[in-house]
């Protein structure tokens, strides 16, 4: 008998000050250029310059963000707790 599975997915949204501004400051810290940072996160040019200066009017997803810790290497604080 196959059993039937039932998935629940809870959307939370939070604001988080200033979070552009310290993923601008990790960017300006690496040695790499914002060509080759966005490359390596998969997060477009144009779309990362909205996220430093925090002109982004829908919710960034937290795979995003965390793609964009992995490749500056840091952790930007974003908890859900």
């Amino acid at each position: 008998m196959v059993k039937v599975q039932v998935k629940r997915t809870v959307e939370v949204v939070r604001e988080f000050p200033g979070l552009g501004e310290r993923i601008k400051n990790a960017r300006e810290s690496d040695r790499r250029s914002l060509v080759q940072i966005c490359r390596d996160s998969g997060v477009s040019r144009p779309y990362w310059y909205h996220l430093e200066n925090e002109e982004i009017y829908s919710c960034v997803s937290e795979a995003t963000i965390r793609k964009i810790e992995t490749t500056l290497g840091i952790d930007l604080g974003v908890t859900f707790d």
